[in-house]
């Protein structure tokens, strides 16, 4: 009778944890080859960057692309913003941002700045200002880029970062033991542990976790992260905008539809 308990216990477990996962529709797919993807938008426009660190920005009639090879590897680019995109170039650390032609409008290069500043990670976020990490203090810094100018600062985190994402109002730092999440005044409005998650992808919605090759995500109508059911798939990169999930597996970009409810 106990045994009988238990495997009823052990199955109605199961059958739960498989309605709370969050199920996804496969509705596109694309073929491009890139060594990184950066960005897509609700309207199509692709955002990556090819095996000669060229940034290129695609849409359904044109492709427009820059280059600075004098800084190398593209670390990361932040596309949340089209009108202000950032490029970050983290060997040099420096940052180039670029209006919505790819034209240079402004460069950033912290190692002529005073006080000096060794950034790891940077991210969008508003007006004129960035999120950076601040590898030699371990701490963020909402930095106005025109007015020289740290706007806010967080404490110190105790621990590796992995990530950093933002939008105008949220900034979300990924760290070896957890998640934070940020206002745009800096202060700490919630954390997470961190339950084995290396990446983050963020939209206006939603915030995608990624485990090795298992995907969750954290919506803004919940405090609860859950896994995303789906057939196993290389994850070579990953992005989130609004409703759709995108997996990038090195040559074919897969779109997703997010059945949340």
């Amino acid at each position: 009778m106990k045994n009988l308990i238990y495997i009823f216990f052990l199955f109605t477990n199961l059958w739960l944890s498989a309605q709370d996962n969050v199920k996804i529709q496969i509705i596109d797919s694309t073929k491009i080859k890139a060594k990184s993807v950066f960005g897509i938008d609700t309207f199509g426009t692709l955002y990556y960057a090819t095996a000669n660190n060229t940034f290129n920005k695609k849409t359904k009639d044109t492709t427009i692309t820059y280059a600075n090879f004098q800084l190398g590897e593209i670390t990361a680019a932040n596309t949340f913003n089209p009108l202000k995109i950032n490029l970050f170039y983290k060997d040099f650390n420096t940052v180039i941002i670029l209006d919505n032609r790819l034209a240079e409008i402004f460069k950033i290069d912290f190692n002529t700045l005073q006080p000096y500043k060794n950034v790891s990670f940077v991210s969008t976020g508003f007006d004129n200002t960035l999120w950076i990490f601040n590898q030699d203090f371990q701490h963020l810094e909402l930095y106005d880029y025109k007015a020289n100018k740290v706007k806010q600062k967080t404490v110190p985190v105790q621990s590796e970062v992995l990530d950093l994402k933002s939008d105008y109002n949220h900034c979300y730092l990924l760290t070896q033991n957890y998640l934070y999440v940020y206002n745009y005044f800096g202060s700490l409005i919630s954390k997470y542990k961190n339950e084995g998650y290396n990446s983050l992808a963020f939209s206006k919605a939603h915030l995608v976790l990624n485990n090795e090759n298992s995907l969750y995500i954290l919506s803004k109508e919940s405090a609860e992260i859950k896994p995303i059911a789906y057939s196993n798939l290389l994850i070579n990169q990953f992005l989130v905008t609004n409703e759709s999930l995108y997996i990038y597996d090195g040559e074919i970009l897969r779109q997703y539809q997010l059945k949340l409810k």
